[in-house]
């Protein structure tokens, strides 16, 4: 299913997100020459396409692990049929498949994990959602611990709730421990933040995606303190990635359209918890690939800001979404320019991280 044969095809006709991508045959797909290419598919180091959506990335240790929402083929390849994907990188172009770090508990099972393993009622049973995954490593228990926005089964997305893993490595496998909503609050699109302080925080779309929380995680990053903010008051923002720069925080994030893309939106803070100044759109250029421009995010969303370990550069990750073929969903990834009055991120073809 995601071989390179099929990476091949023509894909005349597909419909991202509302936009119909322009024919081709022999599409140039792959990151080559150490440069990272958005907008096609990229391959992991065996030949078979990336599947990680909806993702966010962490460093540790002198490897970036990328994880995201394996997907199907088809329209209904937004349920989780496998659970979530990770890989490893060093240099954040070359990829090697680790495996499905947290499966769903009807799916195969993870070579090497026991039977026991398998929890028949799990709340992420086959044909749940799950959303936007990230993972934190905790220094005070060694651990690594994953959020995510989880729907039950056969319930939409009425549930609106954060599932928690935990591991004693990156690659997993997961743990899965529970899912409720956080502070009794809803949530959905979501991301994870450690401070410069070493404190954990867990940033989400809430209030039927009305209105984000900020919500401080215990020292264990697998529970919350119970303080709570409310941050971009009705002002529909999901899609959240969030950075630290310059001694300011920088929140990106899209409106609330569905599958369909939009205009993303950039705010800014000087501490975690606000307030955030909305600063307008940071997207500059057009995507050559589906002749699309900035108003519409270049087809995409965004899911993640990532520091560039070592360096002060910032990527800022995006989804160019396919609703009729999830599987085939393209990432987008493009620097972050902080030079200016206001950080833009303009469409490059091409570039070296």
């Amino acid at each position: 299913m995601k071989s390179l044969i099929r990476a091949s095809i023509v894909v005349a006709g597909l419909c991202t997100a509302g936009i119909t991508i322009c024919s081709a045959v022999n599409v140039d797909t792959s990151n080559s020459g150490g440069t990272i290419r958005s907008g096609r598919l990229w391959y992991d180091t065996a030949g078979h396409v990336i599947n990680a959506h909806g993702g966010g990335i962490m460093y540790h240790e002198g490897t970036y692990w990328w994880y995201g929402e394996h997907k199907v083929y088809g329209s209904q390849g937004n349920r989780a049929h496998v659970g979530i994907h990770v890989y490893s990188s060093t240099d954040l172009v070359t990829w090697r498949d680790r495996g499905i770090a947290l499966p769903v508990a009807d799916a195969p099972l993870r070579q090497g994990m026991s039977t026991s393993e398998k929890t028949p009622d799990s709340d992420i049973c086959d044909g749940c959602v799950m959303e936007r995954p990230k993972v934190i490593f905790c220094p005070k228990t060694g651990k690594f611990s994953m959020f995510f926005h989880l729907e039950l089964k056969g319930q939409g997305y009425r549930a609106a709730r954060t599932g928690i893993a935990v591991a004693d490595k990156p690659e997993g496998p997961f743990k899965f421990l529970r899912s409720f909503r956080p502070n009794g609050q809803m949530s959905r699109d979501m991301t994870l933040f450690v401070d410069n302080d070493g404190k954990a925080y867990h940033i989400f779309a809430s209030e039927e995606n009305k209105t984000a929380h900020v919500d401080e995680l215990t020292d264990d990053f697998l529970d919350y303190t119970g303080k709570s903010v409310r941050i971009m008051i009705d002002e529909s923002t999901e899609g959240i990635g969030i950075c630290r720069h310059g001694g300011k925080y920088w929140l990106i994030g899209s409106g609330c359209t569905g599958w369909a893309p939009n205009t993303a939106r950039l705010y800014v803070a000087d501490r975690i918890i606000g307030p955030y100044k909305r600063l307008g759109n940071p997207c500059r250029g057009t995507n050559p690939i589906n002749n699309t421009g900035p108003e519409l995010t270049w087809g995409g969303q965004s899911t993640f800001l990532l520091p560039i370990h070592g360096t002060d550069r910032v990527i800022a990750m995006f989804d160019i979404w396919n609703p009729k073929n999830h599987e085939e969903s393209r990432y987008v990834w493009l620097p972050v320019d902080f030079s200016g009055e206001m950080p833009t991120i303009s469409w490059l073809d091409e570039w070296k991280p």
